[in-house]
């Protein structure tokens, strides 16, 4: 037997202990889950809180697979291959922020849109429907539908002509539930003939911002803004660097135009202005509003995931839903907030972010069996 046939045996018996191991182990991590297995990771002694099955109490979390598997009024720690210990603070889904621009090494720097004066892409000819309606109809697993900004600095003259092309992209790409997200922000016109374009399912974003068109006039919600939100469409808060104003937003809840959203809008710019569009601080700011916790939390967990309506149990803790978490602690005392547009409100609380768990893997923890090279 030559050396290169000896050598192909043992590559041949070698490949195929391996394969036989990954089958075992595979195996092994999709069997049914045993009451001694052990889990690959436990959250304990934390105050959980899942507003979708009306869930607040001292619970431990099981987690395998990257799946929540348990949630007890005990775990023992000896059950988990990795702890995490969340004493003193709240366990809630993983947030899930709807309206963010976090594309690596794009954002909002060098935007399309922020490009408009330098690239003439005032030209209503770039908007081309059919085009977009390909994009989504190849791509419906990552796209949720099309963007529109209708503010006058990036429409120009095309007034709502931009937003009617989205729709029918939305509308010719045969994808069933395609939305059309609508900014709005110094928008052209009439605001209330833009809200009657949007359809239910539609996302009407930065729906509190006091910039130029507001849907609140003279202390009155919008009967355009009400009568969209009647029908379905999702009012999105969109907070960002320039889009949240107190005023706004107090009379709109006093009116019951309330948000079916809460995101962040963060991006590049935005990330640094006084308003702190962060999630979590945008949530505190609801809870100075006076909205109950539970409420604040559904409209950045449970709610957003089933706009997006791509994964199962997203924005929960039910058994089987992504092992996704966000720890954070009630901070009590006196707090001062500051919109958009350097209004100011006192607040009594805010959400400080303490941890985060991303499928199963505590965030900046090292993994339980470290890499080695042997």
């Amino acid at each position: 037997m030559d050396d290169v046939t000896r050598r192909a045996m043992l590559w041949g018996a070698g490949a195929s202990v391996a394969a036989t191991g990954l089958v075992q182990e595979a195996a092994a991590r999709t069997a049914a889950f045993g009451p001694d297995d052990p889990y690959d990771l436990v959250v304990r002694g934390g105050e959980v809180l899942d507003p979708s099955q009306n869930l607040r109490g001292r619970r431990d979390i099981g987690i395998r697979n990257a799946a929540i598997v348990a949630v007890e009024p005990e775990i023992p720690a000896a059950r988990g291959t990795q702890v995490l210990d969340a004493a003193g603070q709240l366990v809630l889904p993983g947030l899930v922020d709807f309206h963010a621009h976090v594309l690596p090494g794009g954002g909002i720097g060098l935007s399309g849109d922020e490009l408009v004066p330098y690239t003439g892409m005032l030209n209503i000819d770039h908007a081309r429907v059919d085009a977009a309606a390909k994009m989504l109809a190849e791509n419906p697993d990552v796209l949720l539908g099309i963007k529109v900004r209708e503010s006058l600095d990036v429409v120009g003259s095309n007034g709502l002509e931009p937003l009617k092309r989205a729709i029918a992209a939305a509308e010719r790409s045969g994808v069933e539930g395609a939305r059309v997200m609508c900014h709005i922000g110094n928008a052209p016109g009439n605001l209330s003939e833009l809200l009657d374009l949007l359809r239910p399912g539609d996302v009407l974003t930065h729906a509190y911002s006091g910039a130029g068109n507001n849907t609140v006039v003279n202390g009155k919600v919008l009967d355009a803004a009400m009568a969209a939100k009647k029908r379905g469409v999702l009012i999105d808060v969109g907070h960002g660097g320039g889009s949240f104003d107190f005023t706004v937003c107090e009379a709109a809840l006093q009116q019951g135009f309330t948000p079916d959203i809460i995101s962040s809008d963060v991006h590049a710019v935005s990330v640094n202005t006084p308003g702190k569009p962060f999630l979590p601080w945008v949530m505190s700011k609801f809870l100075g509003l006076g909205m109950p916790l539970e409420q604040v939390v559904t409209l950045a967990t449970a709610a957003p995931a089933q706009a997006i309506g791509k994964v199962p149990k997203l924005g929960t803790l039910q058994i089987g839903a992504p092992a996704d978490l966000s720890l954070v602690e009630i901070v009590e005392g006196p707090v001062d907030f500051v919109d958009t547009r350097q209004n100011q409100r006192k607040g009594q609380r805010y959400i400080k972010p303490m941890q985060t768990v991303k499928a199963g893997r505590p965030f900046g923890r090292p993994y339980p069996q470290p890499f080695a090279w042997p």
